[in-house]
């Protein structure tokens, strides 16, 4: 059995365009903000039919086990030229949001997601600095055991939130130290937020993610929750002026289109443009390195 590496989820140019599906209540609030159906078989249907529109310009399509994992593995969603990575964390809700914790999800047997088609598994870690700095290595270490049996990569996603108690936070300085906790955990692929929320003057960004780059020892990419869609595509050029290589992004590529009429249509008019400057700028920049 060969073992999947980055490169099996890079485009040629070795960097990264990949797309992330695998929002799940969030998903369901911003349906619902918009006044659209958000029955659990309508997040489905939008999921599948963005895999399907998207994934051709996307090194990867990030998917989900509670709404389409199976549906698009089923109907073919996904590209040939587009590789499947799979979400292998189960989302805990409390205190009023969707995700209040994390854990590895067991019902994902790796081997099966590798015989489904599947080349790497992600993990959401919450980093709170209140919260057992041990028990988050030992999280991860265990996930890229399971990811590495199967010969699949690893990459975590360490999100940080406010303190359990207290409530000073520093999002910048604990993006910082969660990147200087996991950013050498053993895994093949770091996926991080964007400094400052990509606001502000280039070089104050600049400086904030090669401070980022700093403190993580593997390849890493940026992620678009958070950002205006509108700033994403500075915020790629930069991260990877600094030492970032692409992109796993969701909202900065679809959901604009969330509320319109024709979403299918709007996938293809709005979404695949932006997706396919997107990996012009990646491809762009992997070049220039």
């Amino acid at each position: 059995m060969e073992n999947y590496t980055v490169k099996d989820i890079a485009r040629p140019s070795g960097g990264f365009a990949m797309l992330a599906v695998d929002q799940r209540e969030a998903l369901r609030l911003m349906f619902t903000a918009a006044g659209m159906k958000h029955e659990d078989q309508d997040l489905t249907n939008f999921k599948v039919n963005a895999a399907k529109i998207l994934s051709p310009y996307a090194s990867g399509v990030l998917v989900d086990n509670q709404f389409c994992y199976k549906q698009i593995v089923e109907q073919k969603a996904i590209a040939p030229n587009s590789a499947m990575i799979v979400a292998a964390d189960k989302f805990i809700p409390g205190n009023g949001i969707p995700v209040d914790s994390v854990c590895i999800d067991t019902e994902i047997d790796p081997h099966k997601a590798r015989e489904n088609g599947a080349k790497a598994l992600k993990l959401l870690v919450l980093w709170r600095q209140d919260e057992d700095p041990e028990q988050r290595l030992e999280m991860v270490k265990e996930f890229n055991q399971i990811c590495h049996s199967a010969g699949l990569v690893s990459i975590i996603e360490p999100v940080v939130r406010p303190p359990r108690v207290g409530d000073k936070f520093d999002r910048e300085q604990a993006i910082l130290a969660a990147a200087k906790e996991l950013g050498d955990s053993g895994a093949d692929l770091y996926k991080g937020e964007m400094p400052l929320f990509g606001k502000g003057n280039s070089a104050e960004l600049l400086s904030a993610a090669q401070k980022l780059n700093d403190q993580i020892n593997m390849p890493w990419v940026i992620l678009s929750s958070g950002v205006d869609a509108n700033l994403f595509c500075r915020s790629v050029r930069i991260a990877m002026q600094a030492g970032a290589s692409g992109f796993l992004a969701g909202r900065a590529v679809w959901s604009s289109v969330i509320g319109l009429p024709d979403t299918e249509l709007m996938l293809k008019d709005i979404s695949v443009p932006r997706l396919q400057h997107l990996g012009t700028i990646v491809d762009e920049i992997m070049a220039s390195k």
